[in-house]
């Protein structure tokens, strides 16, 4: 269950009369999600997402993120757009957590992924790219290369307790990535996270692009990176080359890649598993008994990792 701070009728009460959006008419948590606590709230306008934002995230960061789904949803990208209240703010605070209202945004994420699904990911993550060029925040990675090593450092001396050699081979494979990381290729806002869950389908599009608060700038290549990794394997961790190739080509209709972002694709693919699979582990060496949300598998992305290692070049991915 996603919901870490109970809000009271009282306190939701006093929250929305900050807006022009009537009273609350239900407030149900989410469950879905892991790092802030998520309401939908049936008003009397109409529902909104609420959310609260929990310790992990870094109160700076929220103008950034705010900002930027603004932005995306005045350039026609499907994402929430931040409720402003009576005095034009978006941020405020609610049961002692920053907390800020957004739009709902109808649909479902998909359950069973098909190439269809994938073709429209990559159309709809180069719609973002584009539409992203010319916001004016920029927000630091705090999950990329550099912080890939301090992350595993605080975990590794667990690492084997999840998989025997774990701990010796991720000291290679982070090695080989410091050593080998790119440093030139087009940069710009990227989502960070575009995981299924996070993706809203309706009648077969595309209804809805959420949760931003991974969101940075960085390679616009390690967003696809991301999204290979999160849509293109199959539930026993086969890789599905047939949508890696339709999210690849959904992308390049709307923006190609340039020649140095398709040869540096394993690398960022490899990159894009490494860091989910230290946050994964991190979480699962350091979550105690009993908490709200189980941690997930990090052998899912060690898998993964293991898989993008072993390749050769993009024609494993679908691209000639």
């Amino acid at each position: 269950m996603a919901v870490y701070t109970e809000v009271t009728d009282d306190e939701l009460d006093a929250f929305l009369e900050q807006y022009q959006v009537g009273r609350a008419l239900s407030c149900k948590g989410i469950a879905e999600g892991v790092e802030n606590s998520n309401f939908l709230v049936q008003t009397e306008t109409g529902p909104l997402i609420l959310t609260l934002y929990e310790r992990r995230v870094d109160p700076g960061d929220l103008p950034f993120f705010l900002g930027l789904m603004d932005h995306l949803a005045a350039r026609g990208i499907p994402s929430p757009t931040p409720i402003r209240g009576r005095d034009g703010e978006t941020l405020r605070t609610l049961a002692g957590r920053p907390a800020a209202m957004v739009s709902f945004l109808p649909g479902m994420w998909p359950r069973r992924i098909t190439p269809h699904h994938c073709d429209r990911l990559g159309t709809a993550l180069a719609h973002l790219h584009a539409a992203g060029r010319d916001f004016p925040g920029t927000r630091r990675n705090g999950l990329g290369v550099d912080d890939w090593r301090p992350l595993f450092d605080r975990c590794a001396d667990h690492a084997d307790e999840v998989c025997p050699g774990l701990a010796a081979e991720l000291d290679e494979a982070l090695a080989d990535l410091e050593a080998a990381w790119p440093r030139d290729l087009p940069v710009g806002v990227i989502h960070a996270d575009l995981f299924p869950d996070n993706v809203f389908f309706l009648r077969d599009e595309i209804s809805g692009l959420i949760d931003f608060y991974f969101a940075c700038t960085d390679f616009l290549a390690y967003d696809v990176a991301v999204c290979l990794n999160a849509w293109c394997f199959e539930t026993r961790g086969e890789f599905n080359v047939t949508k890696a190739r339709r999210l690849l080509d959904g992308y390049e209709a709307a923006r190609p890649l340039d020649p140095a972002e398709r040869q540096a694709l394993p690398l960022l693919a490899q990159g894009a598993a490494i860091r989910f699979l230290l946050t994964r582990l991190y979480d699962w060496v350091n979550t105690p008994d009993g908490a709200l949300v189980k941690p997930k598998d990090p052998r899912e992305y060690l898998d993964k990792l293991r898989f993008h290692r072993g390749v050769a070049d993009v024609r494993a991915y679908g691209l000639e």
